[in-house]
């Protein structure tokens, strides 16, 4: 019902409008990941044409990490501040540690983690985490720094779900759980009103090439059979999740 993590600011879609007339017939709403300063104008174009049907969560990607100044950040961190009631979340932030293999490089993804984390509990928004090879720090500086409304977005490091569910974090699937037997078993433990759909399009399409948001429906439909429950009841259920996780200004 509700796709919490794709990049429609990407430059593949050149038919963004399409696109969305397609994911209005069968969605209920979305929300695009602006993972770069770049792309935060384009990205507040499409909420501001679409409103109430695209939100969207700002953050800096952390294997962006070598490319952003100083003043960049300082100046990207502003314009969240004065768009506070335009954005939905923080994020996607993190640690990637696949990308990423200098030590140096690492501390600093650190160091901008934590600062994204502080800067949503003052504007009062949800993280959303991007975690490569990197779960088990990520979770640390999380419970570090206290973080509560957590959204783990494509979270594979099944070893430490319990921590997850103790922390009372959600995670968010897309359709790497068609393929995958780790996301499988996260999603067979994971506890269903943690749970939220995404497909990080244009990224992880079932069938290779471009994703586009409507793959939630497949997402929804493994779900559903992984853990054995009806496709109407998992999609409910996660589109529920969805509105009151990222407080969404729309009714199901």
């Amino acid at each position: 019902m509700i796709d919490v993590h794709c990049h429609l600011e990407q430059d593949v879609y050149e038919d963004r409008d399409s696109v969305l007339q397609e994911c209005r017939k069968e969605l209920k709403a979305l929300i695009t990941s602006c993972a770069h300063p770049k792309k935060f104008d384009l990205t507040m174009e499409l909420v501001e044409k679409n409103k109430n049907f695209v939100f969207c969560t700002c953050s800096i990607h952390p294997i962006c990490i070598k490319e952003i100044k100083k003043e960049e950040k300082n100046h990207f961190f502003s314009l969240l501040r004065k768009n506070r009631d335009k954005i939905v979340g923080i994020g996607e932030t993190g640690l990637d540690y696949y990308w990423t293999k200098e030590q140096e490089w690492r501390e600093k993804q650190k160091e901008l983690f934590r600062e994204f984390i502080k800067l949503s509990k003052e504007l009062d928004k949800p993280l959303v985490i991007h975690s490569r090879e990197s779960y088990e720090e990520c979770i640390e500086i999380l419970e570090q720094e206290n973080a509560e409304r957590v959204n783990l977005h494509m979270f594979g490091g099944r070893e430490l779900l319990e921590r997850v569910i103790s922390n009372q974090w959600f995670i968010s699937v897309n359709a790497i759980v068609l393929k995958s037997k780790d996301h499988k078993k996260i999603v067979r433990d994971m506890p269903l009103d943690r749970i939220m759909l995404e497909t990080d399009a244009p990224w992880i399409a079932p069938d290779g090439g471009r994703n586009t948001p409507l793959t939630i429906k497949k997402v929804a439909q493994k779900i559903a059979e992984i853990k054995k429950l009806s496709y109407e009841e998992v999609w409910k259920a996660c589109g529920r999740n969805a509105v009151d996780f990222f407080n969404l200004p729309i009714t199901l």
